[in-house]
Formats: C-alpha cells, sequence, structure tokens
C-alpha cells in the first residue's frame, strides 16, 4: 500500500508539453522561429551557438549580441469516454535565450549562450477527473554554452560547445483523487455485505462512514507536492559546415544527452480538510482493526489499514533525461534576396526508459522508491523554412515543422498530452540602423488529436485505467533584439 500511494505521487515527475514533443521548447531564436526553426545549415552569426557552433567563424562583424523572449501559450483539453470534459488553464511560459559572439581571427570565433531548450507548464486543475495522475506541473532548464568555432578552410568549418544544464521542478498530484474514497466505500461494501448480515450493529458505524465519504466526491482528498532544484549537469554540442558552392550549404550537428539530476527534493502534502481526512480514514482502519480481531479480512485492505505515507518528512533523488539530438540539413540561397533552408532533427527520446525515485532517509523510506516505465521511442522533427529579404532593412520569414510523438498510446498521461503536432511559423526582422536588428517572430502549433490511457494502481492495488482523447495547441509569440559592431575599415 505504501508504495501504491507514493507511485500515485511520483510515477510522473519530470514531464510537460510544450511546443515541442517530449519537454524540448522550440524557442532559441525569434529569427529562426519564424523560418520553422531550421538552422543547422545556416550562418547565424552568433545564434549559431545553439544550431550548429560551426557557423559561428561565419560571422561578419566583431562582436554580435543577440537576446529574445517567447511567450508560449499552451493549452490542452481532454474527452473521456463518458464525455466528461476538461481543459487546461496555463500559465504562460517565457523561455528567453541571449547571445555573445566575437570574431577573434578570420578563422577563429567564439562566444558564450544563455537559453532555456527544455521546460513549460500545465495546470488541469486541483479536482479533476485525473488529478490523481497530474493537478499541474512546471518544468524549467536553462543553459550555459562557451562556444569555439573553427574555420579549416574557406568553405569549411567546426565548432564546439560545453553545454552546463540546470533548472527546477515542481509537481502537484493528488494521492486521494475526487471519488477516491467512495471508489473505496463501494469496495468495502461489497466485501461487507455478508458481514453486515451477520453483525447487524456494524450497519450505522459502516453508514456513517460511506456518508462521511461521500464527501469527498468533487475534490481532491490529499495531495502531494514536489519541488526540486537539479543542479548543473555537463554535455556538448558539436557541429561541422561545409559550403558545397555558392548557392548549397550543408550543415551536422550533435548535442549530447545530459541526465538532470534532482538530488535534494522537497515533498510537502496538502488536503481538502486535514483533521477530516485523517479522521476518516483512522475511522476506517479502526473498522478494519476491529473486523480483522475477529478473524474476519476485507480482501484487497493491508492489515495495517490505509495510511497516507510520510512523505512530507522526506527528500527525494530523481533524474531526468535531456535527450542527445542529431541535426542535419540543407540550405539553398538562389539568389541575394532569398534563402530556403529544410532539415531533419534525431531525438533520441528513446534514453527514457524509466524513471527512479529513491527517498531519504533510506533506512525508514527506502520501501517507498519507484521505478516506473516510461518506454519512450525515439522521434523525428521535418523542418522548412525560408526567408525573403523584401528590402535592405526588411526579412520576411516563413516556416513549418512536423514533430512525432515519442509516446506510446499505452503510455499516455495527461501531465504529457504528448501527440503528433505541426506548427506553422512567420515573423520579420526590421534593421532602422545596420547595426540593430528588431525581430518578431509567431508559431501556431497544433496536436493531430489522438486516443490513449494510462494504467496505475488505486487504493486497493487494484489496476485502474485513465483514458480518451486529448487535443492541445499553443500560440508562441516571440520578440528579439541583435545589435552587432562591424569591423572598421580604413
Amino acid at each position: 500500500m505504501k508504495k501504491v500511494i507514493a507511485l500515485a505521487c511520483l510515477s510522473m515527475l519530470p514531464m510537460s508539453y510544450a511546443a515541442a514533443e517530449g519537454y524540448q521548447v522550440n524557442a532559441q531564436s525569434t529569427k529562426q522561429a519564424g523560418m520553422g526553426h531550421v538552422g543547422v545549415a545556416m550562418k547565424l552569426g552568433a545564434e549559431s551557438m545553439h544550431f550548429n557552433p560551426a557557423g559561428l567563424v561565419f560571422m561578419d562583424k566583431n562582436v554580435d549580441l543577440s537576446a529574445g523572449i517567447t511567450g508560449v501559450f499552451a493549452n490542452g483539453k481532454f474527452t473521456g469516454d463518458d464525455g466528461y470534459v476538461q481543459k487546461t488553464d496555463n500559465k504562460a511560459s517565457t523561455p528567453l535565450y541571449v547571445y555573445a559572439g566575437f570574431k577573434i581571427y578570420d578563422f577563429l570565433a567564439a562566444g558564450i549562450s544563455v537559453n532555456t531548450p527544455y521546460g513549460s507548464a500545465i495546470n488541469w486543475g486541483r479536482d479533476w477527473k485525473g488529478a490523481h495522475l497530474v493537478q499541474d506541473i512546471s518544468l524549467k532548464a536553462f543553459n550555459i554554452q562557451p562556444t569555439v568555432s573553427w574555420k579549416i578552410m574557406d568553405n569549411l568549418s567546426i565548432g564546439a560547445g560545453l553545454m552546463m544544464e540546470f533548472g527546477n521542478i515542481e509537481l502537484n498530484r493528488a494521492l486521494i483523487a475526487p471519488r477516491a474514497m467512495t471508489g473505496l466505500a463501494e469496495s468495502m461494501m461489497g466485501q461487507l455485505g455478508p458481514i453486515l448480515e451477520a453483525k447487524p450493529e456494524l450497519r450505522p458505524v459502516v453508514d456513517q462512514l460511506v456518508t462521511e465519504m461521500a464527501k469527498y466526491d468533487e475534490v481532491s482528498a490529499a495531495s502531494a507536492s514536489l519541488k526540486g532544484d537539479a543542479g548543473i549537469r555537463f554535455g556538448f554540442n558539436v557541429g561541422a559546415m561545409y559550403d558545397i558552392n555558392d548557392k548549397f550549404t550543408v550543415g551536422l550537428s550533435y548535442r549530447s544527452k545530459v541526465k538532470a539530476r534532482v538530488k535534494e527534493g522537497d515533498v510537502r502534502l496538502s488536503y481538502a480538510n486535514e483533521l477530516g481526512i485523517k479522521g476518516l480514514l483512522e475511522q476506517v482502519n479502526g473498522l478494519v482493526g476491529q473486523l480483522q480481531a475477529s478473524g474476519i479480512t476485507i480482501p484487497g485492505i493491508p492489515e495495517g489499514g490505509i495510511n497516507i505515507p510520510p512523505l512530507d518528512q522526506a527528500t527525494f533523488s530523481a533524474e531526468l533525461p535531456l535527450p542527445d539530438n542529431w541535426n542535419v540539413g540543407l540550405t539553398y540561397k538562389p539568389n541575394d534576396r532569398w534563402i530556403v533552408s529544410g532539415e531533419v532533427q534525431f531525438v533520441g527520446w528513446g534514453a527514457y526508459n524509466s524513471l527512479v525515485v529513491n527517498f531519504y532517509p533510506a533506512s525508514e523510506l527506502s520501501d517507498y522508491d519507484i521505478d516506473a516505465p516510461k518506454k519512450y521511442k525515439n522521434s523525428r522533427i521535418y523542418r522548412l523554412g525560408t526567408q525573403f529579404a523584401a528590402t535592405n532593412r526588411l526579412d520576411l520569414r516563413l516556416g513549418a515543422y512536423f514533430d512525432e510523438t515519442p509516446v506510446e498510446d499505452n503510455y499516455l498521461n495527461p501531465e504529457t498530452p504528448s501527440m503528433n503536432k505541426l506548427g506553422i511559423t512567420a515573423g520579420l526582422s526590421f534593421r532602422p540602423l545596420q547595426s540593430l536588428s528588431v525581430d518578431f517572430a509567431f508559431s501556431y502549433v497544433t496536436g493531430f488529436g489522438r486516443d490513449g490511457s494510462y494504467t496505475d494502481l488505486d487504493l486497493l492495488k487494484k489496476p485502474r485505467t485513465f483514458g480518451g482523447h486529448y487535443n492541445v495547441y499553443a500560440l508562441m509569440p516571440s520578440i528579439g533584439l541583435s545589435y552587432a559592431f562591424y569591423p572598421i575599415h580604413i
């Protein structure tokens, strides 16, 4: 029973959905957001540090500075087989980026970047029917990356960056969800029928318990909140870029997997009515104990009764894989005004096979440790974008991408309403000065609605399946500024 309630709290700890599948975020450049987030085969100045470090050395500035912020307004909808409908009420997420690139020599450039490659938030509400799986969650991951880029030949370059990633996670979910108490009462009554006929003096006690349990049909009787900070973990970002000729450029990059680790997370418990809930469970356990003392057992209810584990007295550790990414792309420049670029991104979500959570002090809480299967599969993202130089001060952009889901049907949890998604993007850059660019982009991301389910265990260790139809969409406006210091020619 202890493991059942702990699993109900923690089995889906580090998940969320954003503008990309899993928990990736497409918000590392306002310019590139307008082009479907292509960039591995493009020479983007300082912003190449994220997309392909090899492109940094092609910058035509002494110093290139870029910064921006994106608002992620994501919404989801669940429709149960019984017609029940629940919509999310999400706060906006605001991933940001800052890049600073420096031309050291004609063949050598360096820089540093800060961005948020992972993170978002989702809020289904405290008392909805799926509260035992998730109420709300917030995930943020930050990346600091010093980068070096070297031009081996006029048309060939390589680059590398050291990724230093850290972040935080906060999850709320119900230990005793709406109708869980009534479900327990119904199960008990099914077992107690013959007993009550033999012991009618227990009928008033049982009826009173059932009445009290029904008070929590519409609310989550008890919930748990987990919060933790992930310390700095290291990875790398490497790439190569080759100009085939004046019109075609090919790029290849690889971002390594990083395991974000929460070493000492905190757990808090909350109740709809703490005294009432604890008192009710005491009455249930008292009745169970009375019956067991008389040699009568209720199948499914453990000998010690039903208890909420003392997780608020614990700390926990957990690991979250930030997957590796392979990117290969091709850019075509038919003339000085047009750029067309396409790429494929291979995301190593297969690394997320299970979530392991350990509680401390281990001497008292090791029985609560969790190994929850995820069974993610590797996925791909297909991107296409174009840029048109309308004037010497104005660039216009369009793009699109298709993002495959890494989640299997029978592991579809409302904490990650994952499905194949299509993103449509547009953007522009205006340069009031040669050295200053003001950038705007807007993305609309829509999911291809999906049916799925997730199975866990209820208070009596019986399998329960929560499933239905999910829809998601996101609106993502972005604004950025770029400023360059050009070489002075004498």
